[in-house]
């Protein structure tokens, strides 16, 4: 997936235009893929189970909770699956559209409709709804009793949990443009972690007090669509230390406990990261895999085997480093080398946000609602 592939929005507070930059421009085809690899077979990995959703055509994530994930589908079914068994604990159907989500903390769920409201769910049942100044393509965050929330004029709002009540506001301006994705929106200790266009911030989550800022990508080209640099969804964060990237423009390090910036490397991918204690996985936007030490941003290994295959955001499962692709493929590298180890067939749609790990299994969503359970032996 390239650049043009991607959608944007202009915000106001009152006034979401979304336009695709497909439309306003003279993008070159894409690339046809190479021969996929030959896997070496070193991992066993059997498909356990599968449920359907519908369609997932907007920016819908899974999310999980010990044994538990909890999956959307742009019409509006929502679904919390038990991953060890493939049992469903409950299914609903919302009556509204689902802009963005899932959000959870295994109790207590929250979707955002396309008509800007916040939907908390227990159990199963809906508990309450806020509606919203402007419209989200971040799934909320549910942690501490509260539901954060990031919407597209660059606003991060606090809702109290259990009524939905607003707890307080925190805002900063910045180009009118914003992707049509999921942005950064995560608990870091005592800190909530935001992106506000190419900086990374860190909030008091009692009072939306801002503690710290530091700049991960600076904006740059010729006009609007050149010049986004919003932070995506999908970190590596081990330790005090959380690695993001800002959108066609650079990864880079930052200590979270200070806000300092440990090392920037230029990058050209539009999906988040993972990591471990050593190495730092993403995929560029031509599906070029790169692994980057984490504690220099050196490079340490390039794979190039999937380019132009369309590749999510990262997992890193075991010895893996797991990755979707627009065909429903499912792709198990090395994490030391990027050797292909394995690779597994979904329903032959695109694989939707990132492979999650729920306890001993994998889960992946594709574009058509298959959601699939697999366990690596």
């Amino acid at each position: 997936m390239t650049f043009f592939n991607h959608f944007w929005t202009r915000s106001t507070l009152t006034v979401a235009l979304t336009v695709a930059i497909a439309a306003c421009s003279s993008a070159p085809e894409k690339p046809q893929p190479a021969a996929l690899p030959a896997v070496t077979g070193q991992l066993a990995v059997q498909k356990v189970w599968n449920h359907t959703v519908g369609a997932v055509t907007t920016p819908l994530l899974a999310s999980v909770h010990g044994d538990q994930v909890a999956v959307a589908s742009t019409l509006g079914q929502v679904v919390l699956i038990n991953a060890s068994t493939g049992q469903e604990v409950w299914r609903l159907k919302l009556d509204s559209l689902v802009q963005a989500g899932v959000g959870g903390d295994g109790q207590r769920f929250a979707v955002i409709t396309q008509n800007n409201e916040v939907v908390a769910i227990e159990a199963g049942q809906v508990i309450w709804r806020h509606r919203l100044s402007a419209i989200s393509h971040t799934p909320p965050l549910v942690a501490g009793g509260r539901v954060f929330v990031l919407t597209a004029d660059r606003a991060v709002t606090a809702l109290d949990g259990a009524s939905g009540q607003k707890l307080w506001t925190q805002q900063r301006t910045g180009d009118p443009l914003v992707l049509q994705q999921a942005g950064l929106l995560i608990p870091f200790g005592d800190n909530l972690l935001a992106g506000w266009g190419g900086r990374l911030a860190s909030l008091n989550p009692n009072t939306g007090a801002v503690r710290w800022e530091t700049l991960v990508g600076s904006s740059r080209g010729t006009n609007e669509v050149e010049r986004l640099v919003d932070l995506v969804a999908g970190v590596s964060r081990p330790g005090n230390t959380v690695c993001v990237r800002a959108f066609q423009s650079a990864v880079s390090c930052v200590d979270a406990s200070r806000g300092n910036t440990l090392w920037t490397r230029p990058a050209q991918g539009h999906t988040g990261l993972d990591g471990d204690e050593t190495l730092v996985f993403g995929a560029e936007s031509d599906s070029k895999v790169v692994a980057w030490q984490r504690q220099s941003g050196q490079p340490a290994w390039t794979q190039e085997a999937l380019r132009f295959r369309g590749l999510t955001a990262p997992l890193v499962l075991g010895r893996s480093v797991v990755l979707g692709d627009d065909k429903g493929s499912v792709h198990f590298l090395s994490r030391q080398d990027g050797q292909a180890l394995q690779r597994l067939s979904t329903d032959g749609s695109a694989i939707v946000g990132k492979p999650v790990a729920a306890g001993q299994t994998l889960v992946v969503v594709t574009r058509t609602g298959g959601i699939f359970g697999f366990r690596p032996e």
